[in-house]
């Protein structure tokens, strides 16, 4: 198996630290409102991620942070008139049921706010090593002066850019551009934590005195995982945009506080959503929550649309490729009820088929979880033994096979539902003959089909997985 590896820039065999465990990190959502469709692309991508690797026999250690404490939460929470944590409580639970809902199962949650001795004791830690100094009624801040890697993931610096500096990170008074804050001194109405930091090799003596405050942003997540997996690890993942310089302050924080490298083996990002050509973000409003699509298709079809692009490749966010993953969905249900259906009667065998098939699929997800290529394997795979099972003539160990291929590429895509919205058999059997047509390029023939349905009542319209059938009272 091979995973691309941002810091390398290269694809490198994955080689766990400690035999078959793998422990894994990805980044997780401010919850401040609801998550786009492109944080849940990261975090439907790595849900499959975890779930391959465990159908590949690895032990797997899979966490999430979530930040619940942040600028934003405060903004946000103080227009609403309610309490930051519990502004943050309420979009914590509906993030969590957005996960559900998307059938994301494998990592396991953890709060910025109950790590809060970890994140004091790390940011000692960097104090002790002289990484790290103080702002006067302000904070505690990273000193990149310290820490000549700063970069190595990116290729960038912290002169190089304005986004060096992030959210809660903008003071006049840093030492560098791009150093950031590790904790900030609490603010009036702002949540705090009580903490004193002793100056180093003086020990218990007060940096400040009272050092009550919060977290910057960064050092939470350092603080998560070297409290679960120690210092090391082997696999952080996250979105694209939070290279730099998220992910470089985070391996700024780790390496100078352990003196141990690397933080991390390997760094997987997947690209963005894009909408004409453009990122989709917040900033910019051209997104969608992945609340709402959930409202409007069902989990199956969310995570085919997001699978259905290479996850180091920009994903076209459209009406129409959400219609294609609709279609592809249904297009393998149907071929699953159709092996429920056969009677393994006929004497046609296909195992061979079968295995190659199956081969294709697990050779694309060894190749840096390239789940196209995974998917087109399926539905090559369906096309040329449909009109077997069609037409009854598989025997039984070629049907038991089959289902066992298709239910285990479910249980690690998650992309057959359980059940579907019924078509009528005479709207099935014009299905059927108008693809006929089709196939014989008889397109006049195949569009007095589609004027036919459409007087019954439903909509067709052609996708690269078939066609997609809806009625028109389901599509108001």
């Amino acid at each position: 198996m091979e995973i691309y590896n941002t810091l390398t820039r290269k694809k490198e065999a994955l080689e766990p630290r400690e035999g078959k465990k793998i422990r894994m990190f990805v980044c997780g959502p401010t919850v401040y409102d609801y998550i786009h469709i492109g944080n849940a692309r990261t975090f439907v991508f790595f849900d499959v991620v975890a779930k391959y690797l465990r159908h590949c026999d690895y032990d797997v250690n899979y966490i999430q942070n979530i930040t619940d404490i942040d600028n934003k939460i405060i903004e946000r929470s103080q227009k609403e008139g309610v309490d930051p944590l519990e502004y943050a409580k309420k979009y914590n639970e509906i993030f969590k049921q957005d996960m559900k809902a998307l059938g994301v199962t494998s990592p396991e949650y953890k709060n910025a706010t109950d790590h809060i001795p970890e994140v004091i004791k790390q940011v000692q830690t960097l104090l002790d090593k002289n990484s790290a100094y103080t702002i006067e009624s302000d904070g505690i801040y990273f000193d990149l002066s310290t820490f000549p890697d700063y970069g190595k993931l990116s290729g960038r610096n912290a002169g190089m850019a304005d986004d060096a500096v992030s959210r809660i990170d903008d003071s006049d008074k840093k030492r560098n551009r791009g150093d950031f804050a590790l904790w900030k001194f609490s603010a009036e109405g702002d949540p705090s934590w009580p903490a004193s930091f002793g100056v180093p090799g003086v020990g218990s003596q007060a940096l400040l005195g009272n050092s009550a405050g919060r977290p910057g942003w960064h050092i939470e997540d350092t603080s998560i995982t070297e409290k679960y997996f120690g210092p090391q690890y082997d696999i952080h993942g996250g979105g694209q945009d939070l290279i730099f310089p998220h992910h470089e302050a985070e391996i700024a924080q780790q390496e100078s506080a352990s003196g141990l490298k690397p933080f991390v083996k390997y760094w997987m990002h997947c690209a963005f959503l894009i909408n004409k050509e453009e990122k989709m973000s917040k900033s910019k409003g051209n997104f969608k929550t992945a609340h709402e699509l959930l409202g409007r298709y069902s989990k199956e079809v969310l995570r085919f649309y997001i699978l259905s692009g290479y996850y180091r490749s920009p994903l076209e966010f459209s009406e129409k490729k959400l219609k294609q993953s609709e279609a592809g969905v249904n297009r393998i249900y149907e071929f699953m009820q159709k092996l429920v259906l056969a009677d393994g009667s006929g004497k046609e065998n296909i195992e061979e088929q079968i295995i190659n098939a199956e081969k294709q699929f697990l050779d694309s997800m060894d190749n840096d979880f390239n789940t196209p290529d995974s998917l087109a394997s399926i539905f090559s795979l369906i096309r040329n033994v449909n009109p077997l099972v069609s037409s009854n003539s598989l025997d039984d160990n070629s049907l038991k096979s089959l289902r066992d291929l298709l239910q285990k590429a479910n249980s690690i895509f998650g992309i057959i539902p359980t059940k579907q919205n019924k078509i009528p058999k005479e709207i099935q059997e014009l299905i059927n003959k108008r693809e006929e047509f089709r196939i014989n390029k008889n397109y006049d023939e195949s569009d007095k089909i589609r004027t036919q349905m459409q007087d019954l009542g439903y909509d067709v319209e052609d996708t690269i997985y078939g066609p997609l059938v809806t009625s028109k009272s389901q599509s108001k």
